[in-house]
């Protein structure tokens, strides 16, 4: 056998053999890395091919945390391969800047039809005008995540309901130039949506949350971390969300127990962070423990108005349930020992949840 055929062979032997075991390895994980996919295709040019004329592996396209973010950007939607990308990750990536964005509605627009999944948290130098590019040309997008980004205002929000009609799950955390407009907006274009994160975006009113759960019935997640200025009379309307599973009032200053009473009645949630309501006592704990049966996490961390009373009853409801409780701060608690909780809950495997 010549040297030729010998290597014609070996090919043969890898596209048979080798070839299915690599593509089950692919196929079986949950997502391959996309360093790792691309390291693949230089293997050989049987498995380029083979990689390449599978659609399902180039979906994803992560830059988080990188460096150039926007050229590489750029690049990869340049490739055949990408033109279907339905998530497209730039958390903490650097030098994404509008004009990236805008080179993507311009150049690459037919690529992002399918996308359905943003995120460009910590891109700073993203503004409205960014936001007008990229959700002009992404009607397909259900998952938009923006954290901590002080330059979008709700000129950028007006961009975002014009453009994309289904979006399900928006994280406004940390935009502090979004006010209660914004909310008015997301309301009444989002009816169907699950999750809503406005930590820390301090202009927004009652009124404004006060919209979103009359118009939003749907939502099973709400974060309002680090927002003090609500009242109980945006805090009655949470009664509306009989779908809420996960609920953070972590610095809520002003709710009291009869906000409390209103969250009672979300009978699904799973996980609320009560840490620093400080207004609350015994009698809106006991509310919840009687009404959230299926609590699984719950943080009082330093409401002083608590007793060992609250504890008793969440045991009496909720001890089947509950693996995360953090009652660190709460000096009228008495016993709040490992032990002594475990005994009240016995699935308890997390004691504290703020250091």
């Amino acid at each position: 056998m010549g040297e030729g055929d010998a290597e014609v062979v070996q090919q043969q032997v890898w596209s048979r053999e080798t070839m299915p075991k690599v593509m089950k390895i692919i196929s079986t994980r949950l997502r391959l890395p996309q360093r790792d996919l691309i390291s693949l295709l230089l293997v050989s040019s049987s498995l380029y091919r083979t990689l390449v004329s599978s659609a399902s592996l180039w979906l994803v396209l992560d830059f988080h945390e990188m460096k150039n973010a926007g050229d590489r950007l750029l690049a990869a939607l340049a490739l055949t391969r990408y033109h279907h990308v339905k998530q497209i990750n730039l958390e903490f990536a650097q030098d994404i800047e509008d004009k990236h964005l805008d080179i993507l509605k311009n150049k690459f627009a037919g690529s992002l039809q399918h996308l359905e999944h943003l995120n460009l948290n910590v891109c700073q130098k993203i503004s409205d005008k960014g936001i007008e590019a990229i959700t002009s040309v992404t009607p397909s997008l259900k998952i938009f995540s923006i954290y901590w980004n002080v330059r979008v205002t709700d000129v950028g929000i007006s961009h975002l309901v014009k453009n994309c009609k289904h979006i399900l799950e928006l994280n406004l955390s940390g935009c502090k130039g979004i006010s209660d407009k914004s909310l008015q907006m997301v309301g009444d274009s989002y009816q169907h949506l699950e999750l809503l994160d406005i930590t820390r975006c301090i202009k927004i009113t009652d009124g404004g949350l006060q919209h979103i759960m009359a118009k939003c019935s749907g939502l099973k997640s709400l974060n309002l971390y680090a927002l003090s200025s609500f009242t109980d009379e945006a805090y009655k309307k949470l009664s509306l969300l009989s779908n809420l599973r996960f609920l953070d009032l972590c610095g809520a200053q002003n709710i009291s127990d009869e906000g409390l009473f209103s969250i009672a009645k979300c009978k699904n949630i799973r996980i609320l962070n009560l840490t620093w309501c400080v207004r609350v006592t015994d009698v809106g704990v006991i509310a919840i423990a009687k009404g959230c049966t299926s609590l699984e996490y719950l943080s009082l961390f330093g409401i002083v108005g608590v007793t060992d009373k609250s504890l008793e009853v969440l045991s009496e409801f909720c001890s089947n349930t509950i693996t995360t409780l953090d009652v660190n701060g709460c000096i009228g608690i008495k016993k709040r020992s490992r032990e002594e909780l475990l005994q009240l809950f016995p699935y308890l495997r997390c004691f504290k949840v703020h250091s």
